[in-house]
This record gives C-alpha cells, sequence and structure tokens, in this order.
C-alpha cells in the first residue's frame, strides 16, 4: 500500500501542474495531459441483531479500507482523447472486529469477497468530440438512472460501454449508448454472490457467481449466460428554466426491456424554493428472458410498472422533502405460475434513482412494495463552516408476495453529516449513521436490526 501511495505522490508532483487544453500535435496531447484522483478512507461498522431468541446471533462487523484512484486524460488533438484510470482498495489489517462466536467478521463492502484488497484498471477509454457531438467508448464510469457506478463505498461499478450524445438542438440532449460488460463495485458484497431478489431489485446480479474484480459479460455477470448487453436510448430536455424531463429505454438483451421516465421542477421565489418531481419504471420481459435462470423467477416473465413522486422546498439554507413510491404487487397466481419477480423491478445493472430509497434499504422495489421518506436537510456554510446535516426517516410496506421477507413493514432512520474542510483544501469529511428495523425475517430467523455507522475522508487532487 505504502508503495500505491508514494507512485500517486510522485505522478501528482510531476504532472499536477499540467493543464488539459488543445494539443499542437500528437506528442503533446500526452505532455499536455491531466492527471486527478481521489484517496479514500473509509471506515464502517455494523451491530446486526437477530431477535429469535432460539437462533439468535449478534454480529459485528467493521472493516477499514484505503484507497481511492488516479486518472490521467489526455489533451484534446483535433476532437480526440483518450483516458485511463487506477481504482484500488486495500485493507488496513488487524482492525476487524471478530463475532460473537469467535469467528472474524470484516464488513466486505469496503473489500474484495474474500474481505481483502484488490486494484482493477476501471478506465480505458477513447473519446471524439466534434461540434456538440461526443463519442466515448471503452472502459468507464458510467452514471445514468439504471446503469451507474453506485459509489457508496470504496470502487464503484465500472462498465465497458460505448456512448454517443448530442446536443445541437437548444435544450435537448440525445444519447444512444451500447455497453457490453460490467466490473461490480465493492457495495455489490451488501447482497452476497448473488441468487436472491433483494440483489436483483436493488442494483445486482440476479444469479450466484463471482464477487467484485475485473470485467464480465453483462449477461454472464447478470444472469449466467452471455448476451449481447444492454442498449440505451434517451432524451433529455432542460429548456425551460428550473425544469428537467428525461425519458430513457434500456433494452437488456434476451432479459427485458426497462422505460424509465423522470421530470422535476424549481420554481425559485423571493424567500422559498419549492420543488417537484415524479419519475416510472415500465418493465417487460424480452428475448430468451433468461431471468428465468434465477432462484426467484420460473419462466423469466417480468411484467412490472413503478412510480414515484416528491414535492418540497428550501427556504434559505434549510431543504425538506417528502417522498413516496410504489410498486405493482404480485397475485398468488402470478408467483405460482412465474414466481416473486413477475412484478418486480429488477435493476441489475449499478442504477437505483428511487426516490424513497435508504442510505441502505432498498425494498422499495419489491413487487408491492409501498414506501414512504421524510428528509431534511441545513447547511451551516453561511455562519461559518462549510457543513451540512441531514437527517431522514424511510417506511416500506410490504405485501406478503414480495419474494424475500414474512415481515410487512420495514423501517430505517438516519444521518448524514459532510464537512468540507477549510484547514485543507480539497478535504472532505463525512460521517453517516443507518438504524434499520425489520430488514427480513422468516419462520426461523424472526427479524433482523442494525445500526451501522460510516466514516469517510476523500482527498480530491
Amino acid at each position: 500500500m505504502k508503495k500505491h501511495i508514494a507512485l500517486s505522490a510522485i505522478a501528482v508532483a510531476l504532472l499536477g501542474s499540467l493543464s488539459l487544453q488543445a494539443a499542437e500535435d500528437l506528442s503533446s496531447m500526452f505532455s499536455e495531459g491531466k492527471t486527478s484522483g481521489q484517496i479514500r478512507e473509509f471506515s464502517i461498522a455494523r451491530y446486526t441483531n437477530y431477535n429469535n431468541e432460539a437462533a439468535k446471533t449478534d454480529i459485528d462487523q467493521i472493516s477499514h479500507a484505503l484507497g481511492g484512484h488516479l486518472k490521467f486524460e489526455t489533451a484534446d488533438f483535433k476532437g480526440l482523447s483518450f483516458g485511463t484510470a487506477f481504482y484500488t482498495t486495500n485493507r488496513i489489517g488487524g482492525l476487524s472486529k471478530k463475532n460473537s462466536d469467535g469467528t472474524e467478521g470484516p464488513n466486505n463492502t469496503v473489500l474484495g469477497w474474500d474481505a481483502n484488497g484488490y486494484s482493477i484498471l476501471g478506465e480505458a477509454y477513447l473519446q471524439y468530440k466534434i461540434g456538440k457531438t461526443t463519442f466515448k467508448g471503452g472502459r468507464q464510469k458510467m452514471n445514468t438512472p439504471l446503469i451507474g457506478a453506485d459509489d457508496a463505498r470504496m470502487i464503484p461499478n465500472l462498465f465497458t460501454s460505448y456512448n454517443l450524445s448530442n446536443t445541437d438542438l437548444a435544450g435537448l440532449q440525445f444519447t444512444l449508448n451500447h455497453t457490453t460488460e460490467m466490473a461490480q463495485g465493492t457495495f455489490s458484497n451488501a447482497y452476497g454472490l448473488g441468487g436472491s431478489i433483494i440483489g436483483a431489485t436493488a442494483g445486482y446480479r440476479a444469479v450466484p457467481g463471482e464477487g467484485p474484480g475485473d470485467f464480465s459479460n453483462y449477461g454472464t455477470y447478470a444472469v449466467g449466460e452471455s448476451t449481447a448487453g444492454i442498449t440505451s436510448v434517451s432524451v433529455t430536455y432542460t429548456g425551460i428554466e428550473g425544469l428537467k424531463a428525461q425519458l430513457w429505454d434500456y433494452y437488456s438483451h434476451d432479459i427485458l426491456n426497462s422505460v424509465y421516465g423522470d421530470i422535476s421542477y424549481k420554481m425559485k421565489m423571493d424567500s422559498v424554493t419549492p420543488f417537484v418531481a415524479a419519475q416510472f419504471i415500465k418493465q417487460n420481459s424480452v428475448g430468451d428472458k433468461l431471468l428465468k435462470n434465477a432462484s426467484f423467477s420460473d419462466t423469466g416473465e417480468v411484467d412490472s410498472m413503478y412510480y414515484g413522486i416528491k414535492a418540497g422546498a428550501s427556504i434559505a439554507s434549510f431543504t425538506a422533502y417528502v417522498a413516496y413510491s410504489e410498486t405493482g404487487a404480485n397475485s398468488d397466481a402470478d408467483v405460482a405460475k412465474d414466481g416473486n419477480a413477475k412484478n418486480a423491478i429488477i435493476l441489475m445493472s449499478g442504477g437505483y434513482p428511487i426516490y424513497t430509497q435508504g442510505m441502505v434499504t432498498r425494498h422499495m422495489t419489491f413487487a408491492g412494495s409501498k414506501a414512504m421518506k421524510l428528509a431534511a436537510s441545513y447547511s451551516f456554510k453561511k455562519m461559518g463552516p462549510d457543513v451540512k446535516a441531514v437527517a431522514y426517516y424511510v417506511n416500506v410496506d410490504l405485501d406478503k408476495n414480495n419474494g424475500y421477507t414474512s415481515f410487512d413493514e420495514t423501517q430505517e432512520k438516519g444521518f448524514d453529516i459532510i464537512y468540507n474542510t477549510d484547514f485543507v483544501k480539497n478535504l472532505q469529511l463525512r460521517l453517516r449513521g443507518n438504524y434499520v428495523t425489520d430488514w427480513s425475517g422468516s419462520s426461523t430467523a424472526d427479524g433482523r436490526d442494525w445500526s451501522e455507522y460510516r466514516f469517510i475522508a476523500n482527498y480530491n487532487f
């Protein structure tokens, strides 16, 4: 690890003063390139309690990781540029607590599946710009509604994709994308090695497989069979001040088609800034319906609908909102014929744009879920320190045919404190906590509750 830090420091010292600009020839593309990156320290501690006294096991999971990424982008030469980025996470050894039964219980959501560190060449792309049209192809980080980095721990989800975007028409952006591979990030470990509906509806794989690591064919990763990947198109409109409307179609070959829509409006007034938003996801199975490879889908059939609404307002440094979402329910006949995935929202490529999601809870996309979220934040920046404090509460009503838990309700509350320091430029410190009740339960494990705390330090350069 010390070697990685030393190499990063040398790279920053040599290249950090160079600026990104139009290069005069091919050789100057590299000499005038730009180095950037982030050093991240992440500490996480989760204290879990199983409430069934007959099979009670209290588990403490504590881990500390140090890593981040180092990125180099060449200068632009006649519209052409290249970029590459190296990502790493490294376990700080000897600092993982042992469980009550004496076995070690590290929280591997900041590490590899084996609770050790790993590294990956996460970005290696070519980019070409001509006028208001941009092409970007190769390994890259993506943040779209249903294909997303989900950078919630140490290493984000990364993708091999080919993107074309155009903004020639005022207020409109059009995109065409084809994604062939995915390298799941460390957060995917929250859902084990796959195979349960909780992972497939929360952004990750539907079948058992390997943990975080290198890139693999998207279909192999998601459903256990190679596919052509995901083809998506979108249009986004921002031609009216305060208004943003977007429509996306994601065609996951031989799995399902997902249509995502979102519209939001923010009105600027003298002392109050109200805002409203609405979203939907409509899914249907396509082609060979390869979701049938999952244990929770007998036929691969999906015919689901989700919608969410949100309304709130900002007054000076204070912001608050309320959100509600609902997913169509499975009938007993749906479960008997097709399985619990029939009316669930299947999200297996990292994106989770749901308004009502908690810091950890993503039950909102089970079939038959009805969720509500209250959130408020306050910025202390006008008083001096650049500190923002957030508090929230989430409640999810669960249908009996959700396919994951026998509980009819899950709750989560939490806080998030973000401090952009003034004593070290570009250093952000963050303290987060969440408290969950009735996450899951069955006849043999009568409920799982926990409290979790995270400390994160991000230094950007």
